[in-house]
């Protein structure tokens, strides 16, 4: 479903991703581990086209996106979830959840829906995301990424900042999300969390890919995971 090939990304002169190569097919949730620094959030930036590749490709439903507006992308289906959520503060729960109704591949995800899965949201119509707890921040934007009905979700660090009680209950989301067959790349430094709900995954490490594998060979080298992860490394 979506592929990149030996994707080259620079900020000016600065060299970030060095020839980074990966796929999410239907069904999976795929994890891109790494610490700070890394690149994860570049990757997604180049997929959306955020940060184009200076070199390289990326194809999703085997159209090259590569270098396409942002727009597009999103309206193609493509949904990133960034790292600082990033909810309209100034406006309320409904209407940012509002703002993301996008019916054009499909209506599985309606304003009711959401409030079905999402019961803190509804009690929180009137309120102003600036005002929402870090968790309840992060419900919304997932949500708003439903509401477009998408055919795929880029999720960056989600758990970043919450409380464990909170990270399981985004966990149980991505899941649930996951089960509903749509495809997710996560990006996220919380390897439990991650073990536990990807299928594959790859290791990123100064904008290159160090390892990839199932979810039981990242297991089998949690050790070498852990020392890429670290701040020593």
């Amino acid at each position: 479903m979506l592929e990149l090939s030996d994707v080259h990304t620079y900020y000016g002169d600065s060299h970030i991703l060095r020839g980074i190569s990966m796929t999410v097919e239907e069904g999976e949730i795929v994890g891109l581990l790494g610490r700070n620094g890394a690149g994860k959030t570049t990757t997604l930036r180049s997929i959306t086209g955020i940060q184009p590749p200076r070199e390289g490709t990326v194809h999703f439903e085997g159209a090259d996106i590569t270098g396409t507006d942002i727009t597009d992308i999103s309206t193609a289906g493509i949904k990133l979830v960034p790292e600082d959520r990033r909810p309209f503060s100034g406006l309320t729960v409904e209407e940012n959840l509002q703002l993301s109704v996008d019916h054009t591949y499909g209506d599985d995800w309606t304003l009711d829906r959401v409030f079905s899965e999402f019961p803190v949201l509804e009690e929180r119509t009137e309120q102003l995301a600036g005002q929402l707890s870090g968790g309840e921040q992060q419900m919304l934007v997932i949500a708003q990424a439903l509401l477009g009905n998408p055919k795929i979700i880029l999720l960056d660090e989600p758990m970043e900042g919450l409380a464990p009680q909170i990270i399981e209950q985004i966990a149980d989301i991505i899941q649930f999300i996951s089960e509903e067959g749509i495809p997710i790349l996560l990006v996220e430094q919380q390897l439990t969390t991650c073990l536990r709900l990807m299928d594959r995954g790859y290791l990123l490490h100064k904008g290159e890919i160090q390892m990839s594998g199932s979810t039981e060979e990242f297991r089998s080298s949690e050790d070498t995971v852990q020392k890429y992860l670290s701040v020593s490394v």
